[in-house]
């Protein structure tokens, strides 16, 4: 990401960079276009309809898929609302997975806030968990190895006994499936919209 410019484009398409002036405004809008090209278009509709949490949890799961080919677009902060082309097809697929519901509209719009924001954040710590592996050195095991080891040097169990506990455990172990974390996360949120469908008539 941090390679693009207007000049370095133009170089690429044998231009000059003041032609690109005629297609993009400012490198804004070129990167704008880049991350909504980045997203492509949403999962294609599931017919028959395979009720709302099948049909959002294939959405959020396409969304995961698009940050892990493109990571980079984590880095660009978030500039408004769904405009782009593609941004808008995810944000009418995401209302039609609601669809059957039962939900209102402005419920669907915050259901599908919430899911996105989760699948962005999560990508986000895993864009930025696997740049510190990479940074370290080693094995992604032996990165998350030595993260219980330093706790263990530096805590108190007196001072901290649930971390102790924890530790003890063994969670930090071995480096888990980053798949394993999405869908605990994930089927966490359906089931609390779930709980807010059945409560609407």
């Amino acid at each position: 990401l941090a390679a693009v410019s207007m000049s370095r484009v133009a170089a690429e398409l044998g231009a000059s960079t003041m032609s690109l002036y005629r297609y993009v405004s400012a490198k804004d809008e070129l990167v704008s276009l880049m991350v909504d090209t980045a997203y492509g278009p949403p999962p294609a509709a599931v017919t028959p309809d395979p009720g709302w949490r099948d049909a959002l949890s294939r959405w959020a799961w396409a969304m995961r898929a698009s940050y892990r080919r493109h990571p980079w677009v984590v880095r660009i902060p978030l500039r408004g609302l769904p405009i782009m082309p593609n941004e808008v097809a995810w944000f009418e697929q995401g209302l039609a997975c609601l669809g059957h519901s039962g939900l209102a509209e402005a419920e669907k719009a915050s259901v599908i806030m919430l899911v996105s924001g989760y699948v962005r954040n999560l990508a986000t710590t895993e864009a930025d968990i696997e740049s510190a592996i990479r940074a370290s050195g080693v094995t992604p095991d032996e990165w998350m190895a030595a993260y219980p080891r330093m706790l263990t040097e530096l805590t108190d169990p007196q001072r901290f006994p649930a971390l102790a506990k924890f530790i003890a455990a063994g969670v930090f172990d071995v480096h888990d499936d980053p798949d394993d974390e999405f869908i605990f996360g994930l089927e966490r949120i359906l089931d609390g919209v779930g709980a807010l469908v059945r409560r609407r008539p």
